[in-house]
């Protein structure tokens, strides 16, 4: 892996194109909007990029949902922390909450992640 000095990456990610996820913005009051099919280009248990059919600003407040072999989880909350155009939509870097929000960590989520990231590894490999 390059390292370049502004990747913040804490570990390397695993492609995970077969990986199915739900995004949906959080709204206030624990309301989100609806929810869009956004494909999966990599991810760790840090974070990950997907492919979004619109934008989606810095700083907004998400949860996904994750569906695929073996894979089943919801309700993750994570933040967009990039944006860029890619391809036929809008690259999206996130990064689950769980990390930074010290009242949100989840040893569930935590472990449920891993496990996502420990199966993509698994087929990298």
């Amino acid at each position: 892996m390059t390292h370049h000095p502004q990747d913040r990456r804490i570990k390397t990610r695993y492609e995970a194109q077969c990986l199915e996820v739900q995004l949906r913005e959080r709204g206030f009051l624990g309301r989100s909007k609806l929810p869009v099919a956004v494909t999966c280009l990599d991810m760790n248990r840090y974070g990950m990029a997907v492919l979004s059919p619109r934008p989606i600003e810095p700083g907004t407040r998400l949860f996904l949902d994750f569906s695929g072999k073996y894979i089943s989880e919801s309700s993750v909350a994570a933040r967009v922390v990039e944006i860029c155009p890619y391809q036929t939509g809008f690259r999206l870097g996130i990064q689950f909450s769980y990390l930074h929000e010290k009242r949100g960590y989840s040893r569930a989520v935590d472990n449920a992640l891993s496990r996502i990231e420990g199966f993509y590894n698994r087929l990298a490999g």
